[in-house]
């Protein structure tokens, strides 16, 4: 076993119907963030920053496809080599070897012991963060505990109910860890598990063996949690930028967050990069017609219109006469002359017809699902009745 190297376990089975529909036919981890990234990219970038060379990452069974188009070979992410390698399980086999009274940690344990790290650190895709591991692992050997959880003061409407939150000593040592469903509110923020955690790797070998012997969790994040107060624990405050996505409205004000020139910054332009799949498109074109004020775009867009308070997608065409307001536009979207979009989420290759309205509230965001070809007005308080054309 080599001294200090890590090995990391991503997960990403949570499934959030709020998102829906959003996640209809993607996970959670490929959802489009400001304009070109992923959400998986920010725990990969983390993982890679920290020089872990070495990922296994958990996914539902049916949700691969988006995955492998959007990290291919993993060479953005530098595990494409010999020695950086990533590999993808199905969440529903570990299920179905349980089913079977089977050793169902089996395929997660052998990972570990081929891996040969001292320490596994563990992450999904729900927190939205730019956190700097190294600095979290001193902390776990500075202590010298079984497991470092870390946390964010946040809050409470950016926690979901099915989230943990921890009770901490004016010393930072845990006290409880519950759900939230469960939890007495008592103070205007709460201390948000992030489910990032960092446990020996020969403690979590010995913990998953006994587990599976007494019918644990299949569930990864589950099982972690469930061991915070069973074992001496150490916490790490993260003190920067940090979104929590577990709804349509988290996603919807989340991604208004990157037009905020100093959260941009924190999560995107602090001294770790994130790293995202890279294309070589041409750059965006804007007309004499265009006027924008206060958003992002990515490349290959040709903007004719009014574009304010939004964020923009890869190759996305906005019309001239169009307005686009405090929304958030998916790639390859088009939007035809004098349509008016205000408040709204429109997933990948949307065509909105000439003149059509789609007007939302910013707490609640109207939704189109991607390929959908919108012909009539949508308003959400419900003037005027949409019609939408599969």
């Amino acid at each position: 076993m080599r001294a200090n190297k890590i090995c990391a376990v991503l997960g990403n089975i949570q499934r959030y119907n709020a998102l829906l529909p959003l996640t209809n036919e993607r996970p959670l981890a490929t959802l489009p963030f400001a304009c070109k990234y992923r959400l998986i990219d920010f725990p990969l970038s983390s993982i890679v920053n920290a020089n872990i060379n070495t990922v296994y990452m958990i996914f539902n069974e049916g949700e691969t496809q988006s995955v492998f188009d959007h990290i291919g070979g993993g060479k953005e992410w530098n595990l494409d080599g010999v020695h950086n390698r990533f590999f993808i399980h199905l969440y529903q086999d570990f299920l179905k070897l349980k089913a079977h009274n089977q050793s169902y940690y089996r395929p997660l344990i052998d990972y570990l012991e081929k891996s040969k790290s001292e320490y596994t650190v563990y992450m999904s895709s729900k927190m939205i963060c730019n956190i700097d591991l190294r600095a979290v692992l001193k902390i776990h050997q500075q202590q010298n505990n079984e497991m470092t959880v870390v946390y964010k003061k946040v809050e409470s409407e950016k926690i979901c109910q099915t989230d943990a939150v921890l009770s901490l000593t004016d010393n930072g040592q845990i006290t409880e860890v519950r759900p939230y469903m469960e939890h007495l509110q008592t103070s205007e923020q709460e201390n948000l598990c992030m489910d990032i955690y960092i446990v020996q790797t020969d403690w979590l070998i010995r913990e998953l063996k006994e587990g599976q012997q007494e019918g644990t969790p299949a569930d990864i994040q589950d099982f972690l949690r469930k061991k915070i107060h069973t074992v001496k624990s150490s916490t790490y405050e993260h003190t920067g930028y940090l979104s929590n996505i577990f709804d349509i409205n988290s996603y919807y004000n989340a991604s208004l967050d990157m037009l905020n020139q100093q959260k941009f910054s924190s999560l995107l332009y602090s001294n770790q990069k994130i790293y995202t799949k890279l294309k070589n498109e041409v750059p965006t074109y804007y007309s004499e017609s265009s006027e924008v004020n206060n958003s992002q775009f990515a490349t290959g867009c040709i903007i004719e219109g009014k574009v304010e308070g939004s964020s923009i997608s890869r190759g996305t065409v906005i019309d001239k006469g169009t307005e686009i307001i405090d929304s958030i536009i998916m790639p390859s979207a088009k939007i035809c002359a004098g349509a008016r979009v205000q408040n709204a989420i429109l997933d990948k290759e949307v065509v909105v017809d000439p003149g059509v309205q789609i007007i939302g509230t910013r707490e609640n965001p109207v939704v189109i699902e991607k390929y959908q070809h919108v012909t009539n007005d949508i308003l959400a308080n419900g003037v005027a009745v949409g019609d939408i054309e599969r």
